[in-house]
């Protein structure tokens, strides 16, 4: 943990100075696709006059996300975040120095040319690079490359955004898939070191700060779970859509490096109707939280950028998912809270924590997020609500997340909810089986090999000796060995059997310990014997261990009542 925890330092200073990097190339690109100039400053998209550039220039960004891909890596296609699971779970956590450099550059190219993406889920997949390639360097499990990966990612999407608790849920309930000490420590760690570069880097304060005061009693809290309803429902719609469109893509009969350039074609074709729908759209965020925007304005801003953002990530082209979720669910709380007392900017930031909890089903990232972006922790009751019943219909509606569809549709199906191992808090006395038949140090190997052909149950039983002191285990194997080789057959197995070998447990040994005694010694039973006369008190089997796994099934499904009615059922049937 200490050691990872020092080397998350590089991690979170490689995170913090992609993110300066990222947004730089986003800020050129923008700057030269539409303005013709060269700069690193930050232009509005708002300002830009619909023409026939509008339709010309998303396409031409698409033709080159589509070349990069095509023909440097194909890694750099979508939004990230499912690729980082992906290379988490199934890649050993390695990244190439390839993606790293062309994940950032193909979506400051998509972003800049007008596709209605953010920054988070590319800065996520090049920090997250940053983090395995430095990881690389030095000779380290999968496990700990994980947790530099997400250090790295973490530290990028805080470089950002200014976010250190959000990131850090971010990792826990996206990322990580575990609560360890050995990988919260450094996460947490590269979140803290990127966040003091970002002042030096990007600047400080929130991204989109707002005046709203925060209502105050229990009725804010119910109408947040109230817009969180409509969110989640929001979010199950835009997901589906998204892979309708994507099944769509895949139906065409050209190469998929045109998709980003075909999709480009409703982007421009969007930009004409409402320039605001170009770009990560950061001006309109912050424009929707301080109520600058009227309510027809809005409803076209929701319309026509659900619509863009769809087709593009659909085409596969390069970009994050968060910002367009926030100005799809900021749309959604703004409208809703015409109708509610209060602001409708504080509602808007209210649907961001809505619906960016439905779609990547991650409730307390949700709430964190939308709170820290604006200054508003003291909200935190309103947007874990709001999160909370979002990610309820959510579960409710989907069968999986954007996120985990994505990587399903590839044939690797991914689990999201965490239980805690019942092999890990299970101790061997709870499992064992007490009192089981041992065969005396006396038998002779004859009446062995005899018993073994005609009367044993099992592969192996314990010996013991005239006190039930463990001697050894014995098995068929053994039995069939001294059958080929009769001059044995005389002695007695207290005579060829040795403990010193013998795996055995304590009836305090955790199941999940005699689970990997197990798998790596090859032996299907293991002797519980107590610690101080060494007695056999029990034996614990392959079949023991599965039983753990359908106990604890049956805890979670299994009603008191339902079992009732099982019985009953079974004596009126018999």
């Amino acid at each position: 943990m200490l050691i990872l925890a020092a080397m998350a330092t590089v991690a979170g200073t490689g995170g913090a100075l992609s993110a300066w990097a990222l947004l730089k190339l986003i800020y050129i690109a923008t700057n030269l696709f539409w303005f013709h100039r060269w700069s690193t400053q930050m232009a509005d998209m708002a300002t830009v006059h619909p023409g026939f550039a509008t339709l010309i220039i998303p396409v031409l960004g698409g033709l080159v996300v589509g070349l990069m891909a095509r023909f440097g890596s194909d890694k750099i296609r979508g939004h990230g975040i499912p690729e980082a699971i992906e290379t988490i779970l199934f890649g050993e956590s390695k990244r190439s120095m390839k993606v790293a450099l062309l994940k950032p550059l193909s979506s400051a190219v998509s972003i800049g040319s007008g596709g209605p993406f953010g920054a988070e889920g590319p800065i996520i997949m090049t920090g997250g690079a940053i983090g395995s390639l430095f990881a690389q360097l030095f000779r380290l499990s999968a496990a700990e490359r994980k947790t530099l990966l997400v250090a790295g990612a973490c530290a990028g999407m805080t470089g950002i955004f200014g976010t250190p608790f959000a990131s850090i849920m971010l990792a826990v309930e996206l990322l990580l898939f575990e609560w360890k000490p050995r990988s919260f420590v450094p996460v947490a760690t590269a979140v803290l070191i990127s966040l003091a570069w970002r002042p030096l880097l990007v600047g400080s304060g929130p991204l989109f700060p707002f005046a709203a005061p925060t209502p105050v009693g229990i009725e804010p809290v119910a109408l947040s779970a109230l817009i969180g309803l409509v969110t989640g429902l929001e979010a199950a719609i835009l997901s589906f859509i998204l892979y309708r469109i994507e099944d769509g893509f895949h139906e065409l009969p050209i190469h998929w490096m045109w998709w980003p350039a075909i999709g480009a074609v409703v982007v421009g074709i969007g930009g004409l109707i409402e320039p605001r729908v170009l770009g990560a759209g950061y001006g309109t965020i912050d424009a929707l939280v301080n109520g600058n925007l009227v309510v027809k304005a809005v409803l076209l801003l929701l319309a026509v950028k659900a619509v863009v953002w769809l087709v593009a990530l659909g085409s596969g082209t390069s970009g994050g998912i968060l910002a367009p979720l926030l100005i799809l669910g900021g749309c959604a709380g703004f409208l809703i809270g015409q109708y509610l007392p209060g602001d409708p900017g504080f509602w808007a930031m209210v649907g961001m924590a809505g619906v960016m909890s439905g779609v990547m089903r991650a409730p307390m990232t949700g709430a964190l997020f939308a709170a820290e972006l604006t200054n508003h922790l003291s909200a935190l009751p309103e947007t874990i609500a709001a999160g909370s019943a979002a990610y309820a219909v959510s579960v409710l509606i989907m069968k999986r997340s954007i996120l985990t569809e994505k990587i399903a549709r590839r044939g690797r199906h991914i689990l999201r909810e965490y239980t805690v191992d019942a092999l890990e808090f299970l101790l061997a006395a709870q499992v064992m089986t007490p009192q089981p038949k041992t065969l005396p140090g006396a038998m002779t190997l004859s009446d062995t090999v005899t018993f073994f052909s005609d009367e044993a149950l099992h592969r192996s039983y314990p010996v013991v000796d005239d006190r039930g002191r463990l001697l050894g285990l014995v098995s068929r194997t053994d039995a069939l060995r001294w059958k080929q080789d009769g001059r044995r057959l005389a002695g007695h197995l207290a005579d060829v059997l040795s403990d010193a070998s013998t795996l055995v447990a304590f009836p305090e040994t955790p199941c999940g310990e005699v689970a990997d005694m197990m798998v790596e010694s090859g032996t299907g039973r293991v002797p519980i014997v107590d610690p101080e006369s060494r007695e056999v008190v029990g034996i614990l089997s392959r079949q023991d261990l599965l039983k753990v796994r359908s106990t604890q099934k049956r805890g979670e499904k299994v009603r008191p009542g339902a079992v009732e009615k099982v019985r009953r059922s079974s004596k009126i049937g018999g």
